[in-house]
Formats: structure tokens, C-alpha cells, sequence
């Protein structure tokens, strides 16, 4: 079994890229689950979509997944690093990846779709067609507030951000909301590496993580860890579909 100093080093070499997290396998697991499924979701609206934009669609792990895709595909990837793994993946399939969502025209969409990307309600209108769809799943700021809690760290910086404020802010843009949800489950990680791991990637969850400056801490959650106890926080999670109307 790996000590404390082995999980805190391998945790800060391991290569990432794209938004695969499977390299956890069971050493981060979750409990209960969702009353929606938004990839189901998305593969419904498919078929009658002729222009798609993915918004924050990472390595293009997901959009790939979805394949056959619309005549018409985009995505957007604003984190420098994912934005060739992005094309490499996706321009096989037609798929054309920008940085940003100005390269594309008003009323570009007849459907965008975004998984935990941040976006202004103003540009999704100025997108879409008039009759266009947006659906959308965000992480709330409440998000696995328990790991700030046991490290003693600061607040997410986004902890304000919920479904309340996103239903207003597009109906303020114009939109039609017609459809929302709101829900929770557990995720536990079960090595203290696993979790260095982790902060390392979701940067804004302890905003200026440090390794090194956590480490009293890191230490005494590391124990309980050893002890069979993992860290458990709440996952919280909210979707909505709203309208372009037309």
C-alpha cells in the first residue's frame, strides 16, 4: 500500500488531458444518482438538429461519443491545452473547433448543448434560431463543499451559482425556460492521492490549491482515509432546457 509522500507525488506528475476522468477507476466512486440523464437527453434532440454547437467540449470526449453528428457541428474549447486535443479528435468528423464563440454568426444553431461550461445567456440568444434549443447541465457552487470544509479551505468562488440564478438569467436574455431540474449525489474518494489529484484538475474547487501548503491537512485526511473512511462531499448538479423564441 502506497504511503502518504508516494500518492501526494504521483498525484502531481500524472499527464491529463482532454475531460476523461476514468483514469480514477474505483478510487473515486460516487452514490445515488440524477432523476435526468443529459446525454440521453442530447442523443434525443439529435435527429431533428441540422447545426449543433458543443459549448466547453474539453477533448471532445462526449461530442465524439455522440456520432453520427448534424450536417452542421461545432465546438467550443476556451482552455488552451484541451484545444488541440479537441481537433485531433473531432475534425476527422467534421466537427469545427473554435476558442471562443465569436467566430460564429447570429442565429448559427438550431440546438447547443453544454455539460458544466461557463456561458453568458445573452451570446446562447444571439446563437440560436429563432425556435432553437438550449440545453444545458451546470455544476452548482455548492459543489463538494465538504472538501473546502475538511481541508479548511476557501469557498468556491462561484459559490453563489445556482438554478434560480440560471433560470433568471436567460428568461432576462429572452429565453423560454421550459424545462428544469435540480438534484444530488455522493462522491467519495477513497486515497489521498486521488483527491491531490483531483483539486489539481478542478482548479476553482479550492481556489489556490497547493499541495504543499495543504499538507498539515492532506496529512489528517489521509489518516482517516487509511482507516477505511473516505472523504465523502455532495455532488450538486442542475440542468434546464430553454427556447429561442420563434
Amino acid at each position: 500500500m502506497k504511503g502518504y509522500d508516494d500518492l501526494i507525488r504521483e498525484a502531481l506528475d500524472t499527464p491529463f488531458e482532454g475531460w476523461d476522468f476514468s483514469l480514477f477507476g474505483d478510487r473515486v466512486t460516487y452514490e445515488g444518482g440524477l432523476a435526468w440523464d443529459y446525454e440521453a437527453m442530447v442523443r434525443d434532440r439529435l435527429p431533428a438538429a441540422k447545426a449543433l454547437l458543443d459549448l466547453g467540449t474539453g477533448g471532445g470526449e462526449l461530442l465524439a461519443s455522440l456520432a453520427p453528428l448534424p450536417p452542421c457541428t461545432a465546438a467550443t474549447e476556451e482552455y488552451a491545452p484541451n484545444v488541440p486535443v479537441a481537433k485531433a479528435r473531432l475534425e476527422p468528423l467534421g466537427v469545427e473547433v473554435a476558442e471562443g464563440t465569436d467566430a460564429f454568426g447570429d442565429a448559427s444553431f438550431d440546438l447547443i448543448i453544454n455539460r458544466h461550461e461557463s456561458y453568458r445567456p445573452e451570446e446562447i440568444r444571439r446563437l440560436l434560431v429563432p425556435g432553437g434549443t438550449y440545453l444545458t447541465q451546470q455544476v452548482g457552487g455548492r459543489d463538494l463543499e465538504e472538501l473546502n470544509a475538511a481541508l479548511d479551505g476557501p469557498p468556491h468562488e462561484d459559490a453563489a451559482w445556482n438554478l434560480t440564478g440560471a433560470v433568471a438569467g436567460l428568461r432576462a436574455a429572452g429565453l423560454d425556460v421550459v424545462w428544469s431540474e435540480e438534484g444530488t449525489f455522493t462522491t467519495a474518494f477513497h486515497d489521498i492521492g486521488a483527491l491531490v489529484l483531483f483539486l489539481r484538475l478542478i482548479s476553482w474547487q479550492i481556489p489556490g490549491f497547493d499541495a504543499a501548503a495543504y499538507d498539515a491537512r492532506l496529512r489528517s485526511v489521509h489518516e482517516e482515509m487509511a482507516r477505511g473512511r473516505p472523504l465523502k462531499a455532495t455532488a450538486h448538479r442542475f440542468a434546464l432546457l430553454a427556447r429561442r423564441p420563434g
